[in-house]
């Protein structure tokens, strides 16, 4: 999508409350990227319909103006042709059946809508600057744990910064070049488990860390992975 720089992007943070308004646009400016608060559906649509080719990504409360969730993405898609980056705010999801809804339509990924402002920008780079992560299809879910990386007999440890069914990111300030080949293990929150996965760095970011796209997981480990990020959405919803 165009933006007004090679890193500078052009964000709407479409959420009816200010709260939430607000912390987002506070980290995404902070970064130097513009943002455009949206508080309700009649002015989402007409932003898109005005400036589509100006904006980089849009963060959405899929309740917004008490929209029935997946309708308001379907009258985004109606404007857009599918071309616009959506992440939804996981709290606003009511069922597996607009997860699946959503998944048909393209949306992005999901995030947090009371992440901490320090996870707001790692959780959302990779979306932004896409080539400088990892593709993957399927949802993003943010999540910070501890994760150890090996590339040949070097180790190093980090935070994770999203995961999905297919990779994960990590945040470092000294990503590995695209392509390298390392093995990662971390442990999902409640699991008594290790998972171990083989993969390659699809893509890095100096600013914020790399994307490792999986090649090589157990299927054990791989439905733990399944279930905890499916699991994802129907926790921290809004009362």
């Amino acid at each position: 999508m165009p933006s007004t720089a090679a890193t500078t992007k052009t964000v709407l943070v479409a959420d009816d409350t200010a709260f939430v308004r607000d912390r987002f646009k506070a980290a995404l400016e902070q970064a130097g990227h513009r943002v455009v608060p949206i508080k309700s559906a009649a002015e989402l649509l007409a932003r898109i319909t005005s400036d589509l080719d100006a904006i980089d990504l849009l963060v959405l409360d899929i309740r917004l103006s008490n929209s029935n969730g997946t309708g308001l993405v379907s009258a985004v898609r109606k404007l857009d042709d599918g071309k616009l980056p959506i992440l939804v705010f996981s709290g606003t999801i009511g069922s597996a059946e607009e997860v699946r809804a959503l998944a048909a339509m393209g949306v992005a990924g999901y995030i947090n809508e009371y992440s901490a402002v320090q996870h707001i920008l790692p959780a959302i780079a990779p979306h932004l600057f896409p080539d400088s992560f990892n593709r993957r299809s399927s949802p993003r879910m943010v999540i910070g744990i501890p994760v150890q990386y090996r590339v040949g007999t070097t180790i190093a440890a980090a935070l994770t910064l999203n995961l999905s069914h297919g990779g994960i990111a990590i945040r470092t300030t000294s990503p590995l070049d695209p392509a390298t080949r390392l093995r990662v293990r971390f442990r999902l929150p409640g699991a008594t488990t290790d998972v171990d996965a083989e993969g390659r760095v699809a893509g890095s970011h100096r600013r914020v860390g790399m994307g490792i796209q999986f090649e090589l997981v157990a299927a054990a480990a791989q439905a733990q992975i399944d279930n905890f990020v499916d699991a994802h959405f129907f926790v921290n919803r809004k009362a």
